[in-house]
């Protein structure tokens, strides 16, 4: 579990195509300082399993799926990410809960600035998606944990503060690129129970 509060940003060293998947390879520092063979680092939020470590770089092999449903199968050598690991339990939760599970990419609309290095994002969410984004909720963009601060359709804004824009590979981002997107998990275990408890008070009348 990711708090969407990225450490570092890292730089793709390499992507290997397979014919099935691929291995991505990382140069970064920060997320390596307790890292072990099996450690989970999330990169542009998709959870991954370190196979290989040096001091500097680590791999991880992408399924069929990750490239599918993610992000990652549009790096190339030098392509920033976002890097987080996994939250510890006596830690604090500055973010939300992230799962490191992309749902789906959205599309990168516009990044515009609002003054005072402040700046307006603005993404295309996949429509089977948007039902579970609400104003002021949270959402992560890439790993990062953002509030939804508006809602048009399927377009969905955010504010980015100095900070973030600094300390994240999103300066990185032009209209047009995927981000990776994953909606709160607490909005989907909702919907799931209301939609049983709906389904059986029916049953139940029929």
């Amino acid at each position: 579990m990711f708090t969407g509060i990225v450490e570092e940003v890292g730089s793709v060293a390499s992507i290997a195509r397979k014919s099935t998947g691929a291995r991505l390879t990382v140069a970064c520092s920060s997320v390596l300082e307790d890292a072990a063979i099996g450690a989970s680092i999330a990169v542009n939020g998709a959870c991954l399993t370190a196979i290989d470590l040096t001091s500097s770089e680590f791999s991880a092999d992408l399924s069929p799926e990750t490239l599918q449903r993610t992000n990652l199968g549009d790096l190339e050598a030098g392509s920033a990410v976002n890097l987080e690991r996994p939250l510890r339990f006596n830690g604090r939760l500055d973010g939300h809960f992230v799962l490191g599970h992309v749902d789906a990419t959205a599309k990168l609309i516009s990044l515009d600035p609002l003054g005072e290095d402040n700046w307006w994002l603005r993404i295309q969410a996949p429509p089977e998606l948007t039902r579970y984004i609400v104003s002021k909720a949270s959402v992560a963009v890439d790993g990062i944990s953002l509030t939804v601060a508006g809602i048009e359709g399927d377009a969905v804004a955010f504010t980015i503060i100095p900070q973030t824009l600094r300390h994240t590979a999103l300066h990185s981002r032009k209209p047009g690129s995927r981000l990776n997107l994953e909606v709160d998990i607490l909005a989907k275990h909702l919907e799931k129970l209301v939609q049983a408890d709906l389904l059986r008070g029916f049953l139940e009348h029929k």
